[in-house]
């Protein structure tokens, strides 16, 4: 099933009608990350004054969107003797184990120190392994400086991302404490996918399942990334999803460029992450880039991923000569980066326990790519939604097989009337289903909607 058409233009909301929302998340309003950005998005041209959030991030959140916050810091979250408990055991622990946390050389003799003293601590070395699942599940408290804070702000619903246990609690405790509804948003399908390998011998996955479930005793109504996650999780759940993927401004809508062959070599251009093994697919791209060159037809692949990411992975991705690793992109640079490429790349991974927290998901640079009017390569699972946008807005050719790569490539990359086709296709679909404005105006609507059916009870 397709996006819903958000087109046609309705009238500008009052600022009445915006309910006012407290978000609860862990990263607060920015442009940092994809998930920040999609946030933010989301509430662009929200009234100020009706809007607050309350985030546990170590960072600095912007006022672009938001002017009123609460910092959650971990030691906020707990009570004092429990938390003062965890970290003492937390120092013990990594003591018996074998490391102080004071350096070591080589770089890398904490981890094999460690290694070695689990081998013969094997119960305590499990026990530090689950530290950050413990540290999640454990009991969240509600500070009295932060129910005056939410009382003096009057929210009429809470808006939360989740994510965590640990937040799922959070905002279910907001919740309670003010008698308000919770709006959840999914972005991926972290609920049948968190502890699902068993941590603490399953209580983790059902303590996870339990606090989802009790927080969705006070939503309405909730909200998902994609189509097919709203099919699942309204049947799931019990109650309805809408839809709600990141929306893009004027600055990243541009015409398709000529179908004309071009003398340099096709430039392919992929903006996003590299973990959850991107950078797997990444490099088969450009081993099949390498084959394509040989043959006449040079291409090249920039990656432009965070800092962390590029220190973390991009070892695995040098040795190729097709791969450029690009500076990370500040968000205002990256619709000149986008504008610059002949084709756009997006990947998932093939590894099964991936696919299936991803399977539902449309990344952020999706309507990124689609505004931009370039075709897209999508390589990954086919059955991944954000494969699945691809497909639907005809902007790009999908490769669910590796076998088949080189061959869908070397079309794309040869192809000019190809490439402006499916970039019209994609600026189009875009216009009608990503669009800021549009987008916007649907997102606060059903917000409204939760508020007055939580009025009505």
């Amino acid at each position: 099933m397709s996006s819903p058409d958000l087109s046609r233009r309705a009238r500008p909301l009052r600022d009445e009608e915006f309910p006012r929302v407290l978000v609860v998340g862990h990263t607060p309003f920015s442009r940092s990350t994809g998930t920040a950005m999609t946030l933010s998005n989301l509430f662009t041209g929200w009234p100020k004054d009706r809007l607050a959030q309350i985030y546990t991030a170590d960072s600095i959140p912007s006022t672009e969107v938001c002017e009123n916050y609460f910092p959650l810091p971990l030691a906020q979250q707990h009570f004092p003797l429990q938390y003062r408990s965890m970290r003492m055991v937390g120092r013990a622990s990594r003591r018996v184990l074998g490391w102080d946390g004071q350096p070591v050389a080589p770089a890398d003799a904490p981890t094999a120190v460690a290694a070695h003293a689990a081998r013969r601590r094997t119960a305590l070395a499990m026990l530090h392994a689950q530290k950050p699942t413990i540290l999640d599940l454990v009991p969240v408290r509600m500070t009295a400086g932060l129910a005056r804070w939410m009382r003096a702000f009057q929210p009429d619903l809470i808006y939360s991302m989740l994510g965590s246990v640990r937040l799922t609690r959070i905002a279910a405790a907001a919740a309670r404490t003010l008698t308000i509804p919770i709006v959840p948003h999914f972005t991926d399908d972290w609920p049948a996918t968190l502890y699902a390998n068993g941590e603490l011998f399953g209580l983790a996955n059902r303590t996870a399942r339990h606090a989802i479930h009790q927080l969705l005793h006070h939503a309405p109504l909730g909200m998902v990334i994609s189509q097919p996650m709203a099919d699942e999780y309204t049947h799931r759940y019990h109650i309805p999803f809408t839809p709600f993927a990141n929306c893009v401004d004027d600055t990243y809508f541009a015409p398709p460029p000529p179908p004309t062959p071009q003398p340099h070599p096709t430039e392919l251009v992929y903006i996003g992450a590299l973990h959850l093994n991107r950078w797997e697919s990444l490099r088969d791209i450009g081993t099949a880039l390498d084959t394509i060159t040989g043959t006449g037809h040079p291409a090249r692949l920039t990656i432009h991923a965070p800092a962390d990411d590029l220190h973390q992975y991009g070892k695995h991705l040098t040795h190729l000569p097709r791969i450029r690793l690009g500076n990370p992109l500040p968000a205002h640079h990256v619709p000149t980066a986008l504008h610059n490429a002949d084709i756009l790349v997006h990947v998932e991974s093939f590894n099964p326990d991936i696919r299936r927290y991803t399977r539902y998901s449309i990344s952020t640079k999706i309507p990124q790519y689609l505004a931009a009017s370039r075709p897209i390569l999508g390589y990954g699972p086919t059955e991944v939604a954000s494969m699945n946008h691809i497909r639907t807005a005809n902007a790009g050719i999908t490769i669910g097989d590796p076998t088949t790569l080189t061959h869908h490539l070397t079309t794309l990359c040869q192809d000019p009337h190809l490439r402006h086709q499916l970039a019209h296709n994609g600026h189009t679909y875009a216009r009608h289903h990503h669009t800021t404005t549009t987008v916007t105006h649907h997102f606060a609507t059903t917000l409204n909607t939760a508020r007055h059916h939580h009025a009505r009870r």
